[in-house]
């Protein structure tokens, strides 16, 4: 069995939503802390329904060639078989973002 091409599944948090997008590429930036995602797959579906928040996205990322994802906002990155339907929800209990320091040092001075 071989394999045609590589798709993958990203999952990010992104001002309280959660992102699932699939891409044909993503890998580590030079721009530090940053994983960069190119070749943006959305359904070409026939079907007669329209899945809202899927409309959402790719109008989101219309025009978009390459995206540039803070590391820290990474959920989960899958290598899948075939590409499933891309969708935004809203963050739930379950999910919080990574702490980060409040300034330089993260401490107070004495």
């Amino acid at each position: 069995m071989t394999k045609n091409r590589q798709i993958y599944r990203v999952i990010f948090l992104n001002q309280g939503q959660i992102y699932e997008i699939y891409a044909g590429q993503i890998y580590t930036s030079d721009l530090y802390g940053f994983i960069e995602v190119e070749e943006f797959l959305f359904g070409e579906r026939a079907q007669m329904v329209v899945d809202p928040s899927e409309e959402k996205l790719k109008n989101q990322f219309a025009g978009v060639q390459r995206s540039f994802i803070p590391m820290h906002a990474v959920i989960r990155i899958d290598e899948v078989e075939k590409e499933g339907v891309g969708k935004i929800t809203e963050a739930g209990s379950n999910v919080t973002a990574f702490p980060l320091p409040f300034g330089p040092g993260g401490g107070k001075k004495t």
